[in-house]
């Protein structure tokens, strides 16, 4: 086996890795650890689909990867975003405990 091969296992473990954890409920698909498993894991994988000129895989992977990126940003700017109106998002959002 040469190396190629093992970082293209890698790279399929982490996305499975995360598929397996949202399927047993082990991970949120819309945390952290899930995202950034699917976004390394795709990348990786695109990468090599790119140098193999693995067209439909490339195309395969590379969305993946954008959709995975685009996610986590979402996650991070939520997360740096300064609170509004109140721990639960009370009346002065017009949030569930708006009147």
């Amino acid at each position: 086996m040469h190396l190629p091969d093992l970082v293209e296992i890698v790279g399929a473990l982490l996305i499975l890795a995360g598929f397996a954890g949202a399927q047993l409920r082990r991970l949120d698909p819309h945390r952290l650890p899930y995202l950034v498993l699917n976004l390394v894991g795709a990348a990786v994988l695109s990468v090599l689909a790119a140098v193999d000129r693995d067209w439909g895989f490339l195309l395969l992977e590379g969305v993946w990867t954008a959709v995975s990126a685009a996610s986590l940003a979402g996650l991070l700017r939520r997360r740096r975003a300064p609170a509004r109106g109140g721990a639960a998002g009370g009346a002065a959002t017009g949030g569930p405990g708006a009147a």
